[in-house]
């Protein structure tokens, strides 16, 4: 037989809340000591869907290699797919590669080329977010799904509103992400929803070099430094 679900009362539901603000607290606590050790980093974000031997997956792997080359550490989500592209490409290089997982039904599971002493766990899809934003240097944004434009949505609005500090936001491959950059452009921008110079917050490129040289480029002469 089916078992019958649980209704939580207000008062259970209160005590529950209690005790998960210690442990979103210790979540907090952890990240950022762990993090603020670690140095300037770039975060790549993609689908936990893409195989290795796709176009975007080794596109990735060679993107995470130079930007490790240019001294950046690399943040993923730590699963698998583009971040693990990702971290494999800061492993390549021998730089910093550090994954910052979460715990989910399906999909994610740790890849094998994060560093060992840089593995963090969260149960909070925000506060995982936050040490994405806090703690990055630029976000590369690769083809994926709803997580990925939750992360680059998120990155654009907190930049907009400035609650943080402005940081690259690019976005590689024109044939995936053409249609929404024109979207944005023809509707959003069109009906007066964002201004123009919101515009200036995304880029859009192809090659690993074109990334490499718009983050250099931005901060030459800049400090490097957590966003907030």
């Amino acid at each position: 037989m089916r078992k019958e679900q649980h209704h939580k009362g207000w008062n259970e539901i209160k005590t529950n809340d209690s005790w998960a603000i210690f442990k979103i607290m210790g979540e907090f606590v952890s990240g950022f000591e762990k993090m603020s050790a670690i140095g300037p980093c770039v975060s790549i974000f993609g689908s936990a869907r893409t195989k290795e031997g796709d176009p975007y997956y080794e596109l990735a792997t060679s993107i995470a290699k130079s930007i490790s080359e240019a001294g950046y550490g690399i943040i993923t989500g730590g699963g698998p797919g583009i971040m693990e592209a990702g971290n494999r490409g800061a492993h390549l290089a021998g730089g910093t590669s550090v994954g910052l997982n979460i715990d989910l039904p399906f999909e994610q599971h740790d890849n094998p080329y994060i560093d060992v002493d840089k593995s963090l766990d969260f149960d909070y899809f925000f506060v995982r977010k936050v040490m994405f934003v806090k703690y990055s240097q630029g976000f590369v944004v690769m083809p994926g799904g709803f997580g990925t434009l939750d992360e680059l949505f998120e990155a654009i609005t907190l930049i907009q509103t400035n609650k943080i500090e402005k940081f690259p936001i690019i976005l590689v491959g024109t044939d995936f992400w053409e249609g929404l950059f024109d979207w944005i452009k023809t509707t959003m921008l069109k009906k007066g929803n964002i201004s123009a110079h919101d515009m200036d917050l995304i880029q859009l490129v192809d090659t690993e070099e074109q990334v490499v040289e718009i983050i250099d480029s931005f901060y030459r002469g800049r400090t490097l430094s957590p966003n907030f």
